[in-house]
């Protein structure tokens, strides 16, 4: 498990810190991808860290975009929404 620092930034977004890389990220999580997902919109600090817990499965940190939206993972990884859920 990666070293990952989640701070909240304003609504619905996130400072993400991953340890050891030194990367830093802005996070956005969108209503509608917590709505559709099912996923527990009361702790999206936790959303955020699964989401980079599964990005980190597949790519180096230094890889992962310095500014997105969640709903975006699905666009380079499809299994992500089906997954997701499954780590919460």
């Amino acid at each position: 498990m990666a070293d990952i620092t989640v701070v909240p930034a304003g609504p619905r977004e996130f400072e993400v810190v991953v340890g050891g890389s030194g990367t830093e990220h802005r996070v956005t999580v969108p209503e509608d991808l917590i709505e559709r997902l099912g996923l527990p919109g009361d702790d999206l600090e936790r959303v955020v860290r699964e989401s980079f817990e599964f990005l980190l499965e597949r790519e180096p940190a230094s890889s992962i975009m310095r500014e997105f939206s969640l709903d975006v993972i699905p666009r380079y990884f499809p299994e992500y929404e089906e997954e997701l859920p499954k780590r919460l």
